[in-house]
C-alpha cells in the first residue's frame, strides 16, 4: 500500500464527504427556518409549507447533482421576509394609528357643538317687539323641580300627579270683564279655586280703584265653597305707593276670608305707556318687594304674577324667588320653559267653564294654599 495513495485516497473521500455534509447541514437550517415561518409563506406565496419544503428539497437535489446555486442567493431570496415583515408591521402600526386618529377625529366632529340653545345655561326670551334673545339662567336662583312627564291634559284641564295621586288644583281668574258668574255651576264643573281682581291703580292717573265686580265675585265664590285669592294691578313707582296699594288691598279684604294668595300684577300696558314703565329693574324690584312684604306682614300669602320675559328682564328674580312665590303666565305650550321655581301657572286664555259666558283664563296650582 502506498501511503501517498492512501493519504490521497483517504483525504479525497473525507473531503468530498465533508463538503456534502456541510451542504446538507446548511440546507437543513434553511428548511427549518422555512418551516418555522410557514404561515407567513402561505400568506406571501399562496402555498402551504409542504410545497415550500418540497421546493427546498428540490434545491438540495439540484445542488447534489451539480446545479450551481449560491447559498447567499437562497438566503437573500427566501429570508428577505424579515425586512418585509418589519415594513409591514410598521405600516400596520401606522395604519392603525391613522385609523385611531381618524376615529377620534370622527367622534369629536360628530359631538354636538355647545350653543346657547343646548348648553342648559340659557333660555329663550321673546321680547315685546317679537324679537328673541338668549338669557342666562342664574345658578343662584332656585330652579323648577316639577317632572312634566307627570303633567296630564284631561279635556283641556291640566293635572299634576305624584305617586299616582293628583297633587295639583284647577283654577280660574276673573274680573269685571267676565260679567256675572254662576259660581255654583263653576264649582260643579270641577274648578277648585278662583283668583278675583280686587282693584288697580290707574296706569296714567295713579288713582286707586276697586273692580266693579269684586265684592259680588268674592261673596258668591266663597258661598259656593270655592277657594279664593285676589290680585291687584299695580302701578306703584315708589315704595310708599307700593305700601299704599298693599294697605288698600288689606282694607278691602276686611270681612272676607281668602285661602289663596294675594297677587301683584305689574305688566306693560298694550299699545300705551304706563307710569311704571320708567322704573329701572332695580327700582321696580324694590317697589314690588315693598308691596309683597306688607301683604305678608298681615298674614296673607303674597305672589308675583308675570310672563317669562317680564320676570327675566323687568325685575331681579334673585331678590324675589325664595322669599315670595311666582304665578307664571305662559300659554300655547305643553309645559313652561321657565327654568325657575314657581307655584302657579296660567296656561290658557280661552278656556270654557260652566257658569261663565265667554272665555276664561285657566290656571293650575302646584301648591295647596288652602292647607297653609
Amino acid at each position: 500500500m502506498k501511503l501517498n495513495d492512501y493519504d490521497e485516497g483517504t483525504g479525497g473521500r473525507f473531503a468530498s464527504g465533508a463538503a456534502a455534509l456541510a451542504v446538507l447541514l446548511i440546507l437543513s437550517v434553511i428548511i427549518i427556518v422555512l418551516v418555522a415561518n410557514k404561515d407567513y409563506l402561505k400568506r406571501r406565496f399562496g402555498s402551504d409549507s409542504s410545497s415550500v419544503t418540497a421546493s427546498a428539497s428540490d434545491t438540495a437535489e439540484q445542488s447534489s447533482t451539480g446545479v450551481s446555486t449560491s447559498i447567499s442567493e437562497v438566503f437573500v431570496s427566501d429570508l428577505s421576509f424579515y425586512k418585509d415583515y418589519e415594513d409591514r408591521s410598521s405600516s400596520s402600526a401606522s395604519d392603525s394609528s391613522a385609523s385611531d386618529t381618524s376615529a377620534t377625529t370622527s367622534t369629536t366632529a360628530s359631538a354636538p357643538e355647545l350653543t346657547e340653545e343646548n348648553d342648559g345655561k340659557h333660555t329663550l326670551i321673546t321680547n315685546l317687539d317679537g324679537s328673541t334673545e338668549w338669557a342666562v339662567i342664574s345658578p343662584h336662583i332656585p330652579k323648577c323641580e316639577y317632572d312634566y312627564t307627570n303633567l296630564f291634559d284631561q279635556n283641556g284641564r291640566l293635572k299634576y300627579f305624584e305617586n299616582d295621586k293628583c297633587k295639583s288644583f284647577f283654577g280660574i281668574d276673573v274680573s269685571k270683564e267676565n260679567n256675572y258668574i254662576d259660581y255654583n255651576k263653576v264649582k260643579k264643573d270641577g274648578v277648585s279655586f278662583v283668583m278675583i281682581r280686587l282693584g288697580s291703580r290707574g296706569y296714567q292717573t295713579g288713582q286707586l280703584a276697586v273692580d266693579d265686580y269684586f265684592r259680588d265675585n268674592i261673596k258668591r265664590a266663597t258661598d259656593a265653597g270655592l277657594d279664593v285669592g285676589v290680585y291687584f294691578m299695580s302701578q306703584a313707582v315708589t315704595e310708599d305707593e307700593a305700601r299704599e296699594e298693599a294697605q288698600y288691598v288689606i282694607d278691602n279684604l276686611l270681612g272676607y276670608s281668602i285661602s289663596y294668595p294675594v297677587a301683584l300684577v305689574m305688566q306693560p300696558v298694550k299699545n300705551d305707556t304706563a307710569r311704571s314703565d320708567a322704573l329701572s329693574k332695580k327700582d321696580r324690584t324694590t317697589v314690588i318687594r315693598a308691596f309683597l312684604k306688607a301683604i305678608k306682614d298681615k298674614g296673607y300669602a303674597p305672589i308675583v304674577y308675570g310672563d317669562k320675559r317680564w320676570l327675566f328682564r323687568d325685575i331681579d328674580l334673585s331678590k324675589i324667588v325664595g322669599d315670595f312665590d311666582i304665578w307664571l303666565t305662559q300659554t300655547g305650550v305643553d309645559y313652561p320653559d321657565y327654568p325657575y321655581k314657581y307655584a302657579m301657572w296660567q296656561y290658557n286664555y280661552k278656556g270654557s267653564v260652566d257658569g261663565i259666558a265667554g272665555d276664561v283664563n285657566f290656571n293650575i296650582s302646584f301648591v295647596d294654599y288652602a292647607l297653609k
